[in-house]
């Protein structure tokens, strides 16, 4: 029979493990120098979990924005409205969808990648290595995925909402033979900067920063046995995705 013991532990258990997530993120805060070897470490995490999730990236959104204009025509043209395709398109793609599966795709690709990476470092003893000879192993491992997660990600956001109007572009007007000037014209006139755009690239910089603290955490953090790699990989998965979208609500209710 369980005891009140084990119930209070199933509860306090994530309570404890957030404030130690929390305490990890101000430990590499605290450990950022802007020296030039930092910065060549960031740069090269940017190419490692940024640039080679880029072909990814391009292919989803290509074929979403594809998605995204026969949907939104077969639904307007019930209205007399699928002029208006491009706008909905657009809107949809700055607003919620470019951040949102762009934070997915990296997640499933670029997180999972750096939590088996530090967790791997961690089974072979390379992270007490680096401890022995004093030094700062979240310094040299875990912050420059952090920061590059930042950075990559609005940047991929970006790419993969210039796929996804591409997409529409091509199945819109070379598909559906949409005249191209009512095209651009609804899009330039119903698209604002700072309300679509800007508001889509504040969501994507939290959603890099939450999936690079996952997964750098998960992966310090991880069990030094196979299993326990693999455990915290796939936990970086899911709560990872968990995360974005319960963030995605929050930041949406803020911004309207």
């Amino acid at each position: 029979m369980a005891t009140l013991g084990h119930y209070t532990s199933k509860l306090t258990g994530p309570v404890a493990q957030s404030g130690q997530c929390l305490l990890f993120l101000m430990r590499m805060i605290s450990s950022i120098r802007f020296s030039a070897a930092q910065v060549r470490s960031v740069l090269q995490q940017i190419y490692l979990i940024g640039a080679r999730s880029l072909v990814i990236v391009m292919i989803c959104g290509f074929f979403v924005g594809m998605v995204l204009s026969l949907q939104a025509i077969n639904a307007l043209e019930q209205f007399g409205a699928s002029d208006q395709v491009s706008l909905l398109v657009v809107k949809s793609l700055f607003r919620e969808l470019g951040p949102v599966l762009t934070a997915l795709l990296f997640a499933g690709r670029a997180g999972t990648s750096v939590t088996a990476e530090i967790g791997l470092m961690k089974a072979t003893n390379q992270i007490e290595a680096m401890e022995l000879m004093a030094i700062d192993p979240i310094q040299i491992i875990a912050l420059p995925r952090f920061i590059a997660s930042l950075i990559s990600l609005p940047l991929l956001t970006a790419m993969f909402n210039a796929l996804a109007i591409l997409g529409s572009v091509v199945f819109s007007i070379g598909v559906m033979d949409m005249d191209a000037g009512i095209f651009w014209s609804k899009l330039q006139t119903g698209i604002y900067f700072y309300k679509d755009f800007v508001g889509g690239m504040w969501k994507s910089l939290v959603f890099g920063g939450l999936v690079g603290l996952v997964a750098v955490f998960f992966g310090y953090t991880a069990k030094p046995t196979g299993a326990g790699v693999g455990t915290a990989t796939t936990n970086t998965v899911v709560l990872s995705s968990v995360l974005i979208l319960v963030f995605d609500f929050i930041m949406t209710s803020f911004f309207t």
